[in-house]
């Protein structure tokens, strides 16, 4: 027998999002989750049985957000964590380097987005401060802290840091 992946998203979907949130507590990243655990389900289809649908679901999403999680603690955040480490860093050469890295993050993103990044990052405002200072949603503050990470990743692979 043959799973049905589009009914198992439709019927198990919510129940597996919420699974996912509750151990990763972050939306996007819940989001990206549940979506891992359907690809693995339909790389597997051929291996698994439909009995206990939910059971599997279940599993697998806790699997994969744990993953995540390990994933996360092996390495260093690539955006508060730099960012704080740029602020305490003694050393003056390594203060330029760094500031030459700030300027090439920041050269990719708005004006206000360092404004952001600064309030967040450093001040420790939370997403709900940010936007009520930005003027922006707190969905508009998590897209651009969302980008400027991006962007901070790309370069850190690149060796900049």
């Amino acid at each position: 027998m043959e799973i049905d992946i589009a009914e198992y998203y439709r019927k198990y979907g919510p129940m597996v999002l919420r699974r996912c949130r509750m151990l990763l507590k972050d939306e996007d990243r819940a989001m990206d989750a549940m979506q891992d655990v359907f690809v693995k389900l339909l790389q597997n289809q051929k291996r698994l049985k439909g009995d206990y649908p939910s059971s599997l679901l279940f599993r697998i999403a806790t699997n994969v957000c744990l993953n995540i999680i390990r994933y996360d603690k092996s390495r260093p955040q690539a955006d508060g964590d730099v960012l704080a480490y740029i602020a305490s860093n003694e050393n003056m050469e390594r203060r330029i380097e760094l500031r030459d890295y700030l300027d090439r993050i920041f050269a990719r993103e708005k004006a206000s987005t360092g404004e952001i990044a600064v309030m967040h990052y450093v001040d420790k405002m939370t997403l709900n401060e940010v936007a009520e200072m930005s003027g922006l949603s707190v969905s508009g503050v998590r897209k651009r802290l969302r980008k400027l990470t991006e962007s901070v990743k790309s370069l850190s692979m690149e060796g900049d840091i």
